[in-house]
């Protein structure tokens, strides 16, 4: 069964609004953080009156009300409520204090961390995500809705998606606005962009890469890729995959211009801050977030990288030690197994990405969102579960060089 196929069922929309709200309720029972506790209180009814819309409804009206209301329960009215109320977590300050700095200072960074909200683990260009809130400031209701990062993030994530659907949906039988609606009020993304929202911006930008390598846009594409790895650095695997999908698909000449592409523009960011200010990204960007620095990063789900950094210093050495090999597997299995279509190269972009999320001695569960929707929506955008083309190999463009080898 086709993906859309199988999401217009009325069970499975049934049973997608009865998991969310169990999810969704357990959030005021067992979390710590305020702000879990009020978007679990939110969205727990929100998606339960979208699971009776979805029973009650004629089916051609059933989905579009349901979705809106989780939507809006889960996603909209939490968020405006914790704007308004100045709540977020710590990762929308550090972004906006960091365009703040950067306009006064010339550098996104603090010079001397004292505490943990001192640091920022992000690369230079997020802080673009945090100029609306310093131009706008917080004197009035709307100039702190219209300027708090996290709104920011999400229309970056929204407009991602919907270019890499056009790009990838074969006809234009049908509008994405539904499927994005129902992700984006799913709690895979909707606690992340109420709460923080900062990876949203990464997954738009890496699902849309993959889907610009695949129809052999390889400027924009690479540019993209730049713009993502000038964000954070966690997200420069997508790099290599692109550049192996495009090498797979249409030979060295367009993957060697993407990958130059992404470098030459990343370069250009990073470059001015490498040269004078080194020790601040090396300290904030590269150790903060591996916990090698005197101030733990807050990111502290049991995830078995985490675990293992518990045991002191010789379970850090496991957790990197495990990361490198997971690493390395994967390099094994991109070069081995080069992907053939956006799909298969957001799956081993997605594999690489849990791997590093769950490995890592510091990372939290809001992270794998980033490999799930990498794994989901190039499916629904493309009408297909299967990685492989739907074109033989032999109708790929002539002007293809020869491809990698593959293992058979």
């Amino acid at each position: 069964m086709k993906p859309a196929a199988l999401a217009a069922h009325r069970g499975v929309q049934l049973l997608g609004c009865l998991l969310a709200a169990g999810w969704a309720a357990g959030f005021p029972l067992v979390s710590d953080l305020p702000n879990q506790r009020l978007w679990g209180t939110l969205a727990a009814p929100s998606y339960l009156l979208a699971g009776l819309l979805c029973a009650v409804l004629p089916r051609r009206l059933a989905a579009r009300a349901a979705a809106a209301t989780a939507l809006l329960g889960a996603a909209l009215v939490p968020l405006v409520v914790l704007v308004l109320q100045g709540r977020h977590q710590s990762e929308v300050m550090v972004v906006e204090r960091s365009a703040h700095l950067l306009f006064s200072t010339g550098s996104p960074y603090l010079p001397h961390p004292v505490v943990v909200t001192d640091y920022n683990p992000y690369l230079p260009a997020m802080s673009l995500f945090g100029v609306p809130h310093t131009l706008l400031g917080e004197g009035t209701a709307l100039a702190r809705l219209a300027g708090d990062a996290r709104i920011w993030f999400a229309l970056a994530f929204v407009a991602c998606l919907l270019a890499s659907w056009r790009l990838l949906r074969p006809t234009r039988d049908r509008a994405p606005l539904l499927p994005l609606a129902v992700l984006t009020a799913s709690p895979l993304v909707a606690l992340a962009l109420v709460g923080g929202g900062v990876d949203l911006p990464l997954i738009g930008l890496c699902c849309l890469a993959m889907a610009l390598a695949e129809r052999d846009r390889t400027v924009a594409a690479g540019l993209v890729l730049a713009l993502a790895g000038s964000l954070k650095w966690t997200v420069w695997p997508a790099l290599p995959v692109a550049v192996l999908l495009l090498w797979r698909l249409y030979g060295r000449r367009p993957a060697a211009r993407a990958g130059l592409t992404a470098l030459g523009a990343a370069s250009a960011v990073m470059v001015p801050y490498v040269l004078a200010r080194a020790e601040e990204l090396r300290e904030q960007v590269v150790r903060f977030p591996l916990g090698l620095t005197a101030i733990q990063t807050p990111a502290g789900s049991p995830l078995p990288g985490k675990v293992l950094a518990g045991f002191g210093p010789s379970g850090h050495i496991a957790s990197l030690v495990l990361l490198t090999v997971g690493g390395l597997g994967v390099t094994v299995w991109l070069l081995a197994r080069p992907p053939v279509s956006a799909i298969a190269a957001a799956d081993l972009l997605a594999g690489g990405l849990a791997i590093a999320f769950t490995l890592a001695p510091a990372g939290r569960f809001g992270y794998l969102a980033l490999p799930a929707v990498l794994m989901i929506w190039p499916r629904l955008a493309a009408r297909r579960w299967s990685a492989r083309p739907p074109v033989p190999a032999a109708c790929l463009p002539a002007h293809a060089e020869p491809a990698l080898p593959t293992t058979r």
